[in-house]
């Protein structure tokens, strides 16, 4: 099934809504037939073909070059593990997260990411102290079992995966804006199999896709649902770094800044983060301490891995918590439909935040590994 969905991801005016459109009601043989115009389509996506016919054309147009079964052998070419949403090594952390990819391409391991995380991110054009301050940050945070996740992009992401690559036992994930047949920049090549060969380089992208400008703001997207925290050590006044800051806010991730020179322009983007009310991050107890860690039983804690809570689904967690409800109290509090609240709800069920008995539902307050 790897293959339909890498030939997928590679079409024409292919987005990330409209991929999960059709991975969330198809399966994957099925979702390119009917992207191809060999099988009629029904709800959303039969309604968006039938509106654009440009676009059914387009799509047409690209399965008569994206065989899946050549896409499947270029990503094994590759080492490349293709790996759909719905599928059991989809990572549970992104899982919840209302903008998560349809499918993630991967080379390396992902099992960092069943440790706790910090995403460190910061300008290319970083000055050398803002990159010792990235690499200090990662190699202090991965000696407390904490997985480092960056962009693999100059300046400062470079230097955050340098310094948790120093550490033996590092297992670093990179969010990457390109196909994984192109490591980019070509000057962080041998930096890219490092990471890949100790974690993982992780894209939302199938080979072959140029590092285009306008896919980084959404790789950010996908470093901020993976991190527990954030650290953006320089930033210029609208660095990249801060869409990942933005991003990171409104799903609940604390953002910590590390405080720069009023003169530094590599420190404009940093300083206004903790005007606005981002957490100054100056030592790594700071953000061990936010993580719930002393800097030292780190390693030894137990790790929750069910996904982080945000929004409404947290307001369904604190309102079961506070005794067994009904679907119908449930969607009175989050003012939501009864429908898109049992799916809100199932979701919270699967992840294993919520428990229904004889339809009363409610939280766990710690993670239960038993299957259900």
């Amino acid at each position: 099934m790897s293959g339909f969905v890498a030939a997928l991801a590679g079409f024409d005016r292919m987005t990330v809504a409209r991929l999960r459109a059709l991975l969330d009601h198809f399966d994957p043989e099925t979702a390119y037939a009917v992207a191809a115009g060999n099988c009629v389509a029904d709800g959303p996506v039969g309604e968006l073909l039938g509106r654009h016919a440009d676009l059914a054309a387009a799509w047409r147009s690209s399965a008569a070059v994206r065989d899946p079964q050549r896409c499947a052998e270029q990503c094994r070419h590759l080492g490349v593990e293709v790996v759909a949403a719905t599928d059991e090594a989809y990572p549970m952390v992104l899982r919840s997260d209302p903008w998560h990819p349809a499918a993630l391409f991967v080379r390396g391991d992902l099992a960092g990411l069943q440790r706790r995380r910090v995403a460190i991110v910061g300008t290319r054009n970083a000055s050398q102290r803002g990159r010792e301050h990235a690499a200090r940050f990662a190699v202090e945070l991965t000696e407390e079992a904490v997985t480092i996740v960056s962009g693999l992009a100059r300046g400062i992401d470079a230097a955050a995966h340098r310094g948790a690559l120093a550490v033996a036992g590092a297992q670093p994930v990179a969010i990457v804006g390109n196909g994984l047949d192109r490591p980019y920049p070509r000057v962080n090549s041998a930096l890219w199999a490092e990471v890949a060969e100790r974690g993982a380089v992780v894209s939302e992208w199938p080979p072959g896709t140029p590092p285009d400008a306008f896919r980084f703001p959404l790789r950010n997207r996908i470093i901020a649902a993976l991190a527990e925290v954030v650290i953006v050590v320089e930033s210029r006044d609208r660095g990249g770094s801060l869409i990942t800051a933005r991003e990171a806010a409104q799903r609940d991730v604390a953002v910590f800044a590390v405080p720069g020179g009023i003169d530094q322009p590599a420190s404009e983007g940093t300083n206004a983060l903790l005007r606005d009310g981002a957490a100054p991050a100056t030592e790594t107890l700071d953000i061990l301490l936010a993580l719930g860690l002393d800097g030292r039983r780190a390693a030894n804690r137990r790790y929750d891995p069910r996904p982080q809570l945000h929004g409404r689904a947290q307001r369904i967690a604190d309102r079961c918590a506070q005794g067994p409800c009904t679907l119908e109290m449930i969607a009175e509090e989050v003012d939501r439909p009864l429908g898109e609240t049992a799916l809100l709800v199932a979701r919270l069920e699967r992840d294993g935040w919520v428990r229904e008995t004889a339809g009363w539902f409610e939280t766990l307050v710690g993670w239960d590994s038993t299957p259900t």
